[in-house]
């Protein structure tokens, strides 16, 4: 119980009915440049046995996408690091302009929390019958932070709604990852969209243009990673 004045801080994550968790899931990508044959890295992952995703980057024809998934961020830069250093993945040249990292996060209102943050991003990024992904940070303007908690619900909803519609239509499917402090340049989150075929995941970027957070209260979209899966891997 805190006392007059004091700050009580809670960092653990949130659903609805109590729930509580200390657990989330961390996701990074990083994109690559220079491999003429993806072959040797996907023999390499398999030996690694990471969880991970191999894509092949739809703008670049020699760029490849690797999306690696952990609980603990100390694997990206213990077990993933050794991977990227060795060979074959240390002869391609890194994009960080493209880099993400994020993690998984609760609103309060999750039915199951731990679903939430943890499988149901493994679902979404492993599943065979979605091979295409869009990734990318955006950052929210400080206007939003100054709205009422009631005024951002409703900003929220409205986008959400649209997200949702989509889902349901099995046409596009999100990824929605926390990135503050973690992000090079200071974004706030990391979205992955990822669906059958990449119209829609185009389709439902532009609708969201009209939305009232992406029309007033983003300051910074992008940018954008279009992969198709190459390779995807389970620990």
């Amino acid at each position: 119980m805190s006392t007059p004045g004091e700050i009580k801080i809670e960092v653990q994550e949130r659903g609805a009915k109590g729930q509580r968790s200390d657990r989330r899931l961390w996701m990074q990508l990083q994109v690559l440049g220079g491999c003429g044959d993806p072959k040797p890295l996907v023999r390499a992952l398999e030996a690694s046995r990471l969880e991970a995703v191999l894509y092949q980057d739809v703008n670049d024809p020699r760029g490849v996408g690797l999306l690696a998934i952990h609980e603990g961020p100390t694997f990206f830069v213990n077990g993933l690091r050794g991977l990227l250093t060795a060979e074959p993945f240390a002869g391609l040249v890194l994009k960080p302009e493209l880099t993400m990292l994020g993690r998984t996060y609760s609103s309060g209102f999750e039915p199951d929390l731990e679903d939430w943050l943890l499988h149901r991003p493994r679902r979404t990024a492993l599943n065979p019958a979605w091979p295409w992904a869009i990734w990318y940070p955006l950052r929210r303007a400080g206007a939003f932070a100054r709205l009422s908690p009631e005024e951002q619900g409703a900003v929220i909803r409205e986008h959400s709604v649209l997200g949702h519609a989509y889902g349901d239509a099995d046409l596009a499917h999100d990824i929605r990852l926390a990135c503050h402090g973690v992000d090079v340049h200071d974004n706030d989150f990391v979205i992955g969209l990822v669906g059958r075929d990449l119209h829609p995941l185009s389709h439902l970027i532009q609708a969201m243009r009209k939305t009232v957070q992406t029309s007033q209260y983003l300051q910074t979209l992008g940018p954008f990673f279009v992969g198709h899966v190459l390779w995807r891997g389970q620990a």
